[in-house]
């Protein structure tokens, strides 16, 4: 039976998205049970909170080889706290030591002493978003009645994404919708007279999400999905104390997603409303109206179902003009 390799060498590895001192218990007792502790980083924002632990770290940028003579020599445990970068140098010295076959060597171990949650990356394109608007030309002049367009432009392109079934795409295009919240919340910041923050968004809509989901985070229950839609309803009720059901509706969207919309709230409602009077020769408006009502009664989305007509119309002009398409894409050929 082979003996362990004496000694260890212990790279313990952090993340800048977690506040510094809240590490692991193992890395907590690797860094308290070690013979030394390295950190080439003098500034590293973990070095307070282990010298308030009575941890003592020695500033210096370990060399692999001799590192690791020490270790396995002398059967020591050195903890190394890499650098924001890294040390590129010393993780390479000791791979290419470890792979020669002619060094005797320490147990080499990558600790992670934090590590991201979910939503981590979050904190860093809020960051990203703060530095922008400090130092861009561009973003540092935006407001939030010139961004408005491209809010609705983004939308519609992650509309297009999800109807095109192109996942890389749709990833994409969830990110130009949030970069949108994001953008409008720094800018929010600024503003003299009611200031809120991308917290202030966030905890907005966690309270809001909680609030409407009592079968979840209450004591009601929901066993299908018009129970929960009836929860919502009610809980929305109450919170807006909307005179009208037509409150709250955007009137500026789409005319065929606002009737579909308006329809959707007089059948839940349960309202018995008269169609409109007749609107100019031939009504056509009105025709739409009915048939939009229609649609949404039936339980199909009079928009998308527009859009998907569209596109075929499309791909039937462009064969009649004579225009190649990528076969199954919908889209002409290069």
């Amino acid at each position: 039976m082979n003996a362990q390799p004496p000694g260890r060498i212990v790279l313990l590895t952090t993340s800048h998205r977690v506040a510094p001192g809240l590490l692991s218990w193992p890395a907590w007792q690797a860094l308290r049970g070690a013979d030394r502790v390295l950190c080439p980083d003098p500034d590293h924002p973990q070095l307070p909170y282990l010298h308030e632990a009575g941890i003592e770290v020695e500033h210096t940028a370990p060399d692999a080889p001799a590192l690791v003579e020490e270790c396995a020599e002398n059967g020591r445990t050195v903890v190394v706290i890499p650098s924001g970068e890294g040390d590129r140098d010393l993780t390479d010295g000791l791979a290419r030591l470890a792979g020669s076959g002619r060094v005797r060597m320490p147990e080499l171990e990558l600790l992670p002493a934090s590590y991201d949650l979910p939503g981590a990356r979050l904190l860093d394109l809020v960051q990203v978003m703060d530095t922008i608007r400090a130092e861009c030309p561009w973003s540092s002049t935006q407001t939030h009645e010139g961004l408005a367009k491209y809010g609705i432009e983004e939308a519609y392109e992650l509309v297009e994404a999800i109807e095109a079934g192109d996942r890389d795409e749709l990833r994409e295009e969830l990110g130009d919708v949030l970069l949108q919240v994001v953008f409008h919340a720094r800018i929010a910041e600024e503003d003299a007279a009611a200031p809120f923050s991308i917290d202030d968004v966030a905890g907005g809509i966690v309270d809001k999400l909680i609030h409407r989901h009592p079968h979840v985070f209450g004591e009601e229950t929901a066993e299908t999905p018009e129970d929960v839609k009836a929860h919502w309803l009610r809980t929305k009720a109450a919170e807006k104390r909307r005179e009208s059901v037509t409150d709250g509706i955007p009137l500026g969207q789409p005319a065929l997603a606002l009737a579909t919309k308006l329809a959707a709230r007089v059948r839940t409602a349960g309202l018995e409303v008269d169609s409109p009077p007749p609107v100019g020769d031939g009504d056509i408006g009105g025709l739409l109206l009915a048939m939009a009502v229609r649609a949404e009664a039936d339980g199909t989305d009079p928009e998308a179902a527009l859009r998907a007509a569209a596109r075929a119309y499309r791909d039937a002009i462009r064969r009649t003009e004579g225009v190649e398409m990528e076969e199954g894409s919908g889209e002409p050929r290069d």
